[in-house]
């Protein structure tokens, strides 16, 4: 399948430079995965598209803040680095800009010395492992040194960190936050569960294949990305009874989707499970683990849209895409968002 025919134009005012005040007063396309119907409504309508006994799913992952600034110790050239995953202790996997000027054995400092890494290996695609040195605890130097990571089509600075954060996050590890679930408020959550609607958490660390576009020609020729994920027994059972009382499972995101997924991909059903993903979901898919799903506007050419081009049909996808342009709504990670019934 050629990956033009994930493509649109997109007009790039459209692009969303700032979080609303408000989490909740986004707008939300609502669409309806067998006739292509389509709603506009906004992200606080949502619990009238739940039921008693649904249960939705939330990725508790939480944004490092990832992107650090440095110099070369030798020659003082300036040097990005952006934190993919840690490998083990100090070790970690990372992207650095510009990369010819990191090669092994360089060292970049941060924060006058408080941070310094060293490159021990070199990946493709400006990817490295470096191994840090520091007083301390790694989290506390990173929190004082480090920018929230980002990506490159915003070009506005982001003044509370916790904007870039759900709610809910939790378990440290991610290159860049799951953006569905930007749009929740603990207010909201809290009217959720009074409906009857139960709450549950993986977590998955979304990493190095957000920031890589797909470059191949054809859709079955790219190479996805893995990542890491984990879900606990009290989740597993809770989407067990929801399926066995006939309630829906609603993941919010991509990632959660994708969780799911490959566990009942692995194991046959819902349940305890840890490990690295690199599922690549697209038409033709039968999805087993997920009923609807709320979700983002994504990128034209993307792994995300051929994802949800699965699960709702690409023909109805890419006209809602085409309606969520006309109708002026905000795209991408400070976006607004997509409920697929």
């Amino acid at each position: 399948m050629d990956i033009k025919e994930f493509d649109f134009h997109l007009p790039e005012e459209l692009i969303a430079q700032t979080p609303l005040l408000n989490r909740t007063s986004s707008r939300m396309l609502v669409l309806d995965k067998e006739t292509g119907e389509t709603n506009h409504q906004h992200f606080y309508d949502l619990p009238s598209y739940l039921e008693a006994g649904d249960c939705l799913v939330l990725n508790n992952t939480r944004v490092l803040p990832a992107r650090l600034f440095g110099t070369k110790e030798d020659t003082g050239a300036k040097v990005e680095v952006l934190l993919l995953h840690q490998q083990e202790g100090d070790v970690w996997e990372v992207l650095v800009k510009p990369a010819k000027k990191v090669k092994e054995g360089t060292r970049i400092t941060f924060g006058d010395g408080q941070l310094v890494a060293e490159c021990t290996e070199l990946k493709e695609h400006g990817g490295r492992i470096v191994r840090f040195r520091y007083e301390g605890i790694f989290l506390e130097v990173l929190e004082s040194l480090g920018e929230m990571p980002l990506p490159p089509y915003i070009k506005e600075q982001l003044e509370d960190r916790e904007r870039y954060q759900t709610v809910y996050s939790k378990e440290e590890g991610s290159a860049a936050a799951p953006t569905a679930g930007l749009h929740f408020t603990s207010e909201l959550l809290q009217e959720i569960q009074a409906m009857g609607v139960e709450i549950a958490y993986i977590t998955l660390h979304v990493g190095l294949g957000t920031f890589r576009p797909v470059s191949a020609e054809t859709v079955e020729e790219h190479d996805m990305h893995a990542e890491f994920y984990e879900m606990d027994q009290e989740t597993a059972e809770k989407l067990k009874q929801t399926r066995a009382r006939g309630g829906r499972v609603i993941t919010v995101g991509t990632t959660s989707t994708r969780t799911l997924e490959t566990i009942v991909r692995d194991h046959g059903d819902y349940t305890e499970a840890r490990g690295w993903t690199d599922i690549f979901i697209y038409p033709p898919y039968e999805f087993k683990a997920v009923d609807a799903l709320i979700t983002n506007f994504h990128l034209p050419k993307s792994t995300l849209i051929m994802m949800i081009s699965a699960f709702a049909g690409k023909q109805h996808v890419m006209a809602a895409y085409q309606e969520a342009i006309e109708q002026q709504y905000r795209f991408f990670s400070f976006g607004d968002a997509m409920f697929i019934k």
